[in-house]
């Protein structure tokens, strides 16, 4: 039975990262394209001014506490979130997962060469994983029909999109209706820590839940995106 709550009106569900897996293998085994997202407190705050990405968000099947300022909110508002999920630990278990079935995947996303570098990664890592093929993240409007067909002849079981919140989100809801995948995920900077040209945070800093501080050290230009977190929790401790 799925458990889900709501944080600003968006929709989280109750899971831990074991049991969020076991949600997308049950939606691997499904006839359509399941939507997996991963919002955090700036996803979050974004919906709270954005319609459609509000309807996006809650369409998915799988909603997953990335942000360990949801984890905050859910304990100052009682609304039972369990543990933080991030994206990047269900990815590898998805990876992990697809490599003992000898199941498909498709990345879309990324700088041009980056997501033939994560696939090629992952492959070498999980050999049994099937990579049905990529493509760079800087197409144009235009240029989505052949995209589309290409994942569409292949038919991969997942589909990994790394193009950054919210665009993400909103391209697997507006095309999830033809897309012939199982589970489509988005991902955003994940294909850059499994292509290697970006890291991820130091044990430490993941364990605090500092991974946005860490990435804030490293991309000081990061600062204004960064705004929305303590937006957020002020708007979470005036609902309280």
């Amino acid at each position: 039975m799925r458990k889900r709550t709501s944080i600003l009106g968006v929709p989280i569900d109750v899971v831990t990262l074991e049991s969020a897996m076991k949600r997308v293998s049950a939606l691997l085994e499904g006839d359509r394209c399941a939507m997996v997202i991963t919002p955090n407190p700036e996803i979050v705050m974004a919906a709270t001014q954005d319609e459609e990405l509000l309807t996006t968000l809650s369409a998915s099947d799988l909603s997953i506490p990335d942000g360990i300022g949801l984890i905050y909110a859910s304990h100052i508002q009682k609304l039972g979130l369990i543990e933080r999920v991030t994206g990047v630990d269900l990815m590898r278990k998805i990876l992990e997962h697809a490599n003992l079935r000898n199941k498909s995947i498709y990345v879309l996303g990324g700088k041009p060469g980056v997501a033939e570098l994560a696939c090629m990664n992952i492959k070498r890592e999980f050999s049994s994983i099937k990579v049905m093929g990529f493509h760079d993240g800087y197409f144009k409007e235009d240029e989505e029909g052949k995209i589309l067909q290409d994942i569409n002849q292949k038919c991969p079981d997942i589909l990994f999109a790394a193009l950054g919140a919210p665009r993400q989100e909103k391209w697997i809801y507006g095309h999830k209706d033809i897309l012939k995948v199982k589970v489509a995920m988005g991902v955003g900077g994940c294909v850059d820590i499994w292509a290697g040209t970006a890291k991820r945070a130091p044990k430490a800093f993941q364990r605090l839940g500092l991974e946005w501080f860490y990435r804030l050290l490293k991309e000081p230009r990061r600062y204004k995106r960064m705004m929305a977190l303590p937006k957020f929790m002020i708007k979470v401790l005036l609902k309280k």
